[in-house]
C-alpha cells in the first residue's frame, strides 16, 4: 500500500527582507511602508515556526530565498556599469525601482507555484507550474528561478513534472497556491483542486472589484489544470467574493483554507458558497466533507484581514485527517472578536480541535501570515525518498540555519540601506553558503555566471 502524506515547504525570509510597501491591495504591505526591518528576527521567526511544525509530527521542507538585490533585471532595464555603480543610481534616479528588485516577497512560497498532487493527475505524477506573478512587478521577477529551485527539488521524473509559468500578462495573471486547495477524503485518494479566481479577462460579463486589482483570472487557473491534467471531476473553478477583495482580501488564502475533507472559510468569501458546497459534495460524493463558514456577525471581513484568521494553516496530526489543528498567528488571539470566534469554535464539534498561535511579526507587517509562508506538496513515501537535497527540516538542520542566519542577517534595515554595495554582496555570499548547506548546487544568476 503506497503511503501518502503532505509536507509544507516554507520560504525561508531572505537577508534583504524590507518594508518597501510594494504590494497594492495589501493593507498591511502598504500600512507599514518605509518602517524600519528587522530581516535576522523575521527569518528566525520564520524558521521557529518550521522547527514548531515538524515537533508536532509535520513533514517540513525548505524553500531558499531568492537573490536580491537583482542586478540582472537592471542590467536587462539599460543599467550599465558595476554593481556598486548601478545600485547608487538607481538609488538616486529611481528609488522605487531598486525597492522593487530589492524585495524579499519569494519568502511568501504559497505564492510560488501551484501544485497537483500525482492521485489528481491523468499521468499519475505530480504537477508544478511556477505562478507568473504577473499583476505586481516585484514579484513578477520570481518565476524563472523558483522552476529553476523546484527542479532541482523535486528531480526524478518518475514522480514529478515541471511546467514554465504562464505567459506574463495581465489575462493569464497567475498568483499560484495561494488560490488553490485541495479538498479530499485522505491525501494518496483523489481530490478536488479549488481554483479560486478573483475575475475573468475575457469574459465581462463577471462581476470585478473596483478598488484593488483581481490578481488571479479564470483563464491563468484554467491554463494550469490543463497543464496538470486535471478533469473535471477534479477541479473546480469559483469566483471569489469581488467586495472582500476591495476590502483588502488580496488572495484566497486571506479569507478561505482547506485540508482534507474540511473547509475553513468566511460567509462572504465566495461569490455563491451554496453552489460551491454543492458543486464539492457531487465530486467527493461518498466523503463526507465538512464546511466551517464563519458568520459575518461574528468576524468581520476587516477582523479577518487585521488578524489574517484564514491565512492560518489547517494541518491533520493524524492519519485520521478527522481531527485538524489551527496554527494561527499571535494577531489572532490579540483581535478580541477572532479570539473569541476561536474559542467557541473548539467547543462546536467540528474538526478543528486546537490552535497554536505563533510569532510571524515581521511576516504578518509586511502582508504574510503562516499559509503565506508555505507551498503544500502532497508525496507518496516513495516520491518523497526521492528527494536528494537536504531541505527537509531535521534538528540538526535547524540548528545549522540559526547558526547560518545569525552569521549573515543584519537586525536593521531601512529603505535607504538598499542602497549599500555591501548588502548584495553580503546577501550572495549568504546565499551561496545555504545553497552549499541544502545541497542545492548552483540555482542562483550570480552563481550560473
Amino acid at each position: 500500500m503506497t503511503i501518502y502524506y503532505e509536507a509544507n515547504f516554507d520560504g525561508l525570509v531572505g537577508p534583504t527582507h524590507n518594508f518597501a510597501g510594494l504590494s497594492h491591495g495589501n493593507l498591511a504591505s502598504t500600512g507599514n511602508a518605509l518602517e524600519i526591518s528587522n530581516p535576522r528576527q523575521a527569518a528566525l521567526q520564520g524558521l521557529e515556526k518550521m522547527h514548531s511544525l515538524m515537533k508536532m509530527g509535520l513533514r517540513q521542507g525548505i524553500l531558499p530565498p531568492h537573490e536580491r538585490p537583482h542586478l540582472p533585471t537592471l542590467r536587462a532595464l539599460g543599467y550599465q556599469g558595476s554593481d556598486a555603480h548601478i545600485i547608487a543610481l538607481v538609488q538616486k534616479t529611481a528609488p522605487h525601482l531598486l525597492a522593487a528588485v530589492s524585495s524579499a516577497s519569494s519568502m511568501w512560497v504559497a505564492n510560488a507555484a501551484t501544485v497537483s498532487p500525482a492521485p489528481d493527475t491523468l499521468d499519475g505524477r505530480t504537477h508544478f507550474t511556477p505562478a507568473n506573478l504577473a499583476s505586481m512587478f516585484h514579484r513578477s521577477l520570481e518565476p524563472q528561478v523558483t522552476g529553476r529551485m523546484l527542479s532541482r527539488i523535486f528531480e526524478d521524473e518518475t514522480y514529478f513534472v515541471h511546467h514554465p509559468a504562464l505567459p506574463g500578462t495581465a489575462h493569464f495573471s497567475d498568483e499560484g497556491a495561494a488560490n488553490h486547495t485541495r479538498l479530499c477524503a485522505s491525501y494518496g485518494e483523489p481530490g478536488v483542486e479549488l481554483f479560486v479566481f478573483g475575475g475573468s479577462a475575457f469574459d465581462s460579463r463577471l462581476p470585478h472589484p473596483d478598488r484593488f486589482p483581481a490578481r488571479q483570472t479564470l483563464e491563468a487557473s484554467r491554463a494550469v489544470a490543463r497543464l496538470h491534467g486535471l478533469t473535471d471531476e477534479h477541479a473546480l473553478f469559483v469566483q471569489q467574493n469581488p467586495e472582500v477583495i476591495d476590502k483588502g482580501v488580496f488572495h484566497n488564502d486571506v479569507i478561505a483554507v482547506g485540508n482534507g475533507p474540511c473547509l475553513f472559510y468566511h460567509q462572504d468569501a465566495f461569490l455563491n458558497p451554496e453552489q460551491l458546497q454543492r458543486d464539492l459534495q457531487a465530486r467527493l460524493h461518498g466523503t463526507s466533507l465538512h464546511f466551517i463558514e464563519v458568520p459575518r456577525s461574528e468576524v468581520s471581513v476587516a477582523d479577518a484581514v487585521q488578524s489574517y484568521l484564514f491565512n492560518s494553516q489547517l494541518v491533520s496530526l493524524d492519519e485520521t485527517r478527522q481531527t485538524m489543528h489551527l496554527i494561527a498567528p499571535l494577531e489572532c488571539r490579540e483581535n478580541h472578536h477572532v479570539h473569541r470566534y476561536l474559542e467557541k469554535l473548539l467547543t462546536r464539534g467540528t474538526p478543528v480541535q486546537s490552535v497554536t498561535y505563533l510569532d510571524i511579526r515581521q511576516s504578518m507587517k509586511n502582508g504574510g501570515g503562516p499559509a503565506c509562508l508555505r507551498l503544500r506538496v502532497v508525496l507518496s513515501e516513495e516520491a518523497g525518498h526521492s528527494i536528494a537535497p537536504r531541505v527537509f527540516l531535521t534538528d540538526t538542520l535547524y540548528e545549522d540555519l540559526k547558526s547560518w542566519i545569525m552569521t549573515h542577517y543584519r537586525d536593521r534595515l531601512s529603505p535607504d540601506d538598499l542602497k549599500d554595495p555591501d548588502l548584495l554582496v553580503g546577501s550572495q555570499q549568504a546565499l551561496d553558503e545555504l545553497t552549499s548547506l541544502l545541497g542545492l548546487g548552483a540555482v542562483y544568476d550570480f552563481q550560473l555566471g
